[in-house]
């Protein structure tokens, strides 16, 4: 393994390559990687790190969003068939057609979404800017948001602001925890604070401590030393493998998103060798979509 890892240094060092892997990744993963982090987080340094190559550890859309932001550079996903479910939950189509049922609406898209979706919308989201995002627009303005039916509806009722969600879910957020699982945890450690990602069933949401991104989640931990997370568990077991000295516990060890963990070590040396599973947005495609990001990042 050290081999390899020392091959995968080499040849980025020499091809002045990126390595970006999101939370969610596998915790070899997530060492080799330059940069790691949450949708936003690695949205804006995809787009203010000037790299000919870019070799994004994650799942189709997020590499989509890069190539996007980045038309200069060639981004490569290490595993083609890496996708997100909640993503395929909409089309482009069915997203015209959803606006059509609701003329004069505005959408604000969760970045967890293809990139025909996001030519769709009018802005775009992550879990860690949401709240913002929706709070930016106009008190009156109804809101339709994509894909995301959790993240919707959460903010709909910290924001107070009618938003009509699409029937859409992340399938590990949704059905990785239960109610059970949270009153298991809590009887067993009473003085843990439960930290969950707002993409989780609202029944889970409505006993969290705190609701937050991953990113958030990853700040948090920086100056408390015990906590549940709600969370896919390649965060959970990142935040242990960086802080082995604090209590850092899983609700649920069922909550495994089998995409994410579809890049082995592997995957990343090949990518880098071969530059095989270049990710290409149609030109038209992408210049709508990155209006929709772009209106995203310019809110401070």
């Amino acid at each position: 393994m050290q081999d390899i890892t020392n091959e995968i240094k080499r040849l980025a060092k020499a091809k002045n390559a990126l390595i970006l892997a999101h939370n969610y990744q596998a915790v070899e993963i997530q060492d080799l990687a330059d940069y790691r982090g949450d949708s936003l987080q690695l949205s804006i340094l995809s787009a203010e790190v000037k790299s000919p190559l870019i070799v994004f550890c994650g799942v189709r859309f997020m590499a989509e969003t890069a190539a996007i932001l980045n038309p200069g550079s060639k981004v490569i996903l290490p595993v083609m068939d890496a996708g997100c479910p909640m993503a395929d939950m909409i089309s482009g189509e069915q997203l015209r057609q959803f606006k059509a049922a609701h003329p004069g609406s505005v959408v604000v898209c969760y970045v967890n979404s293809t990139v025909e979706v996001k030519a769709e919308s009018d802005i775009c989201c992550t879990s860690s800017n949401a709240l913002k995002v929706v709070s930016s627009l106009p008190p009156d303005q109804t809101i339709l948001f994509v894909p995301d039916r959790n993240l919707g509806s959460w903010v709909a009722k910290v924001s107070g602001r009618k938003i009509i969600t699409w029937n859409g879910y992340c399938p590990t957020h949704q059905w990785g925890f239960s109610l059970q699982d949270v009153q298991k945890m809590r009887g067993e450690y009473p003085d843990y604070e439960l930290l969950v990602h707002p993409e989780s069933d609202p029944v889970i949401v409505e006993h969290a401590d705190h609701v937050m991104s991953t990113g958030g989640m990853v700040k948090y931990l920086e100056e408390h030393d015990r906590v549940i997370i709600a969370t896919e568990n390649g965060l959970t077991d990142y935040l242990k493998h960086l802080h082995p000295d604090k209590k850092i516990l899983s609700l649920s060890p069922k909550a495994i998103c089998q995409n994410m963990k579809k890049t082995r070590v592997e995957d990343v040396l090949n990518a880098l060798q071969n530059e095989e599973h270049q990710i290409l947005v149609d030109p038209a495609i992408a210049e709508k979509a990155k209006l929709s990001i772009d209106r995203m990042l310019a809110i401070k």
